[in-house]
This record gives C-alpha cells, sequence and structure tokens, in this order.
C-alpha cells in the first residue's frame, strides 16, 4: 500500500487475496512499460523459483522508466542472484562454508557484544532514531567483520547500496554506483591478495584465488557486502515497527525462551518480507501456472510477500502471531537462489531483537503511525526513520 509517507508494508494482505483468488497469474507493467506476469499464490511462487526454465536476469533496465528489454545486459560477475547454474553453482560452492551452523555459532558471541555495545550507547539517552542508531550499525559492523571490510568506510558503501535498490534512480547513476562499488571492492581483494587475512574475502582469495578473476572477487564482495546488511537493517526497523504495533504479543519475543524467539522471528519474517519480490525471471519454455500459460520469452515476477501468506499453506494468514509454528514462508526466496546469509540474517535477528526490548522495556515510537515515513517502492521495503523513546 503506497501512501504520501512512501510504501507501508503492514496492510497488503487484501490487495494480495483478491489476486491469489481471482488472478494468480496477473499481467503488469513494470515501471519501464515492459509487461510482466505477476505470481502470487504460493505454489506457483516455489515452482518457478525451483524450475530450470524459468532464467534468472537482471533486469534493472526493466524496473526504470525508459528501460526496455533490449537494455538487459549479462549480470556483473559474481552477482549470485542474477546468476543460473552452473555458473552460480561454482560462486556458491566456494561461499556455503561461510554460512553453516558452525560458523553462525563461532559468530554469536561477537554479535552479542556489537549488540550490547549500540545498546550501550543508546541508553545514554531517552530517545534515538532507531534506523541510525541500531537497525544499520549493527548489521553493517556484522557483515564488516565478515567480509573483512573496514567499518570506516561504512558511510560510502551504505551510500551506494541505499541508492542502487532505489528504482527511482537514473540508470547511468546506477551503473556509475555500482562501477565505484567494484573498484572499491578491486582494492581491497588486491590487498588481500597480496597479504591474506582471516576473514571471508581473505578465506575466499586464499584457497580460490587462482579460479577466480579480481572482476569475479570485486562482484561477489560486493554483493555480499550490500545483501549482508540492507534487508536485515530494514528487519531490525520493521520488524521493531510491527512489535509495537502487536504489545499484547510483545512479550513472546522479550521473554520467550530459544524456541519462543525463533518462532516469533519467523513470524516476523513471514509477514514483512522486506524482499517482496524475487529476482524478474524469464520463461525459456511455454509452462503452464494456474490454468495459465505462461509463453516462452515472457517474464514473471513473484511475489514473496503473497506467497508467505497464502491461505491454501498458513492460517488466517494476514494475522501476525508469534507464537504461530513456522511454515513454509519464502523471505528467503526458495531454490537455488535460496539466500546464502539467511542463518547470519536470522541469528541477528534473534539476538538483537530481544535485547533491544529487553533493554528498554518502555520502548515506544516517538511518532504517531500517520507520520511514520517508509521508504517508497524501493526492492527493499523498510522505514527511512524510526525515531523512538523509553
Amino acid at each position: 500500500m503506497t501512501t504520501a509517507q512512501g510504501f507501508c508494508p503492514f496492510d497488503v494482505g487484501e490487495e494480495f487475496r483478491a489476486l491469489r483468488e481471482h488472478d494468480p497469474v496477473s499481467r503488469l507493467e513494470l515501471p519501464s512499460g515492459t509487461p510482466v506476469r505477476f505470481l502470487t499464490r504460493h505454489a506457483d511462487a516455489r515452482r518457478v523459483l525451483a524450475d530450470e526454465r524459468f532464467g534468472s536476469v537482471d533486469a534493472a533496465p526493466l524496473l526504470r522508466p525508459g528501460g526496455s528489454a533490449q537494455d538487459i545486459a549479462p549480470p556483473a560477475p559474481g552477482v549470485l542472484l542474477f546468476l543460473d547454474p552452473p555458473e552460480h553453482t561454482r560462486y556458491r560452492r566456494m561461499l556455503a562454508g561461510e554460512f553453516t551452523g558452525r560458523r553462525m555459532a563461532a559468530l554469536r558471541p561477537r554479535i552479542t557484544a556489537l549488540v550490547d555495545e549500540r545498546l550501550d550507547a543508546m541508553a545514554a539517552g531517552t530517545s534515538a532514531e532507531l534506523m541510525r542508531d541500531f537497525a544499520l550499525p549493527v548489521p553493517s559492523l556484522v557483515i564488516c567483520e565478515l567480509l573483512g571490510v573496514p567499518y570506516a568506510d561504512r558511510a560510502d558503501f551504505q551510500r551506494r547500496t541505499a541508492a542502487q535498490v532505489d528504482m527511482a534512480l537514473p540508470e547511468d547513476e546506477a551503473a556509475r554506483l555500482w562501477a565505484e562499488s567494484t573498484e572499491y571492492m578491486s582494492g581491497l581483494a588486491a590487498a588481500k591478495r597480496a597479504h591474506p587475512t582471516d576473514d571471508l574475502l581473505g578465506r575466499l582469495v586464499a584457497a580460490h584465488g587462482s579460479e577466480l578473476t579480481d572482476a569475479e572477487v570485486a562482484g561477489l564482495g560486493t554483493f555480499l557486502l550490500g545483501a549482508g546488511y540492507e534487508t536485515t537493517a530494514n528487519m531490525l526497523g520493521l520488524g521493531t515497527l510491527q512489535l509495537l504495533r502487536h504489545p499484547e504479543q510483545l512479550a513472546a519475543l522479550r521473554d520467550g525462551d530459544e524456541q519462543a524467539v525463533d518462532r516469533a522471528v519467523e513470524e516476523l519474517l513471514r509477514t514483512l518480507a522486506v524482499v517482496n519480490n524475487a529476482a524478474v525471471r524469464q520463461a525459456r519454455a511455454d509452462v503452464e501456472l494456474s490454468g495459465t500459460t505462461i509463453r516462452e520469452g515472457e517474464f514473471v515476477l513473484v511475489s514473496l510477500g503473497s506467497a508467505s501468506r497464502d491461505d491454501a499453506v498458513f492460517d488466517d494468514p494476514d494475522a501476525v502471531d508469534l507464537t504461530r509454528v513456522p511454515g513454509a514462508h519464502l523471505a528467503f526466496g526458495h531454490g537455488v537462489h535460496h539466500c546464502l546469509g539467511a542463518p547470519l540474517a536470522r541469528l541477528e535477528l534473534r539476538i538483537a531483537l530481544p535485547a533491544l526490548l529487553r533493554r528498554f522495556p518502555g520502548l515506544r515510537t516517538a511518532l504517531p503511525p500517520e507520520e511514520i515515513e517508509y521508504l517508497p517502492r524501493t526492492l527493499v521495503h523498510g522505514v527511512r526513520r524510526l525515531p523512538v523513546e523509553w
């Protein structure tokens, strides 16, 4: 639902429900004017995301006014989101060991310490701007330490990443920012080739440096850096706001045991779906979905948000129930493109949200609901600012 204050992701249930019931393979026009099939049912979403007959494309030109299918270029090296097997498989195999349960368990103490540091800083006062003071710093610090990126450089990479997910940005400006990002990461990768470090990028070039070009290392690093904090930061912001909108359930996460916290976090992921749509796919053959034939060459857009609210899978799907037994939501996608960093995002949310609520039991928003400013319809949903007090 788009308002004067941006796109509010909370109250979209009725829109999604109508499409799932009456037009699950609807026709839409992307901002470029290019037609696309919009898929809203859970079963169709899972099928497309796991079906090799639907190829990934870097559809940025289609998502900006003035673009066209003729402007689609091959994806940049290392950008997993737009690559299919076998190239996608090759990169993912190199990275998979960095996101195992063992690696995540090893990160828990450091993430807890980083969260506590930010909360200590906030506790010096009686109010804060949550995005600036907590939601952005926590995942930014974590991904910087994980990759081996200097946190002192955060202002520049956050500026570039925020701009690149804004589909109102002119394409030439987006291309300039991407080039700037990869140039930065190329310098960092070159330094790690010369002097290996014990971080993800350092281990990547040490173990696979002979298999990867400098452009591939730079692309992988740039992609992981942006993907590693932008979505989690907006989940922390929107998740906190969702919790404050449902104070009668908030204790399930604040005071619950590990299982209760896990359930609450999964429900926030399901109902918020900060990445509402999967990357655009293009049909490589004729495929029938929900009684409609998708023709070879047609573009399809999968609504992860609608699929995660499908009443064919979830009881009372538009209700927020933090005690709900987790189901097969698609907040992290599905198939070969299921989010590689999902274990890290879950861990950060499971640590940060309860800690925030325990430290500030009187936490409340400092603005009336109608004055909260959300991001416009970018690739990632979120709040622009979230003033809070306690």
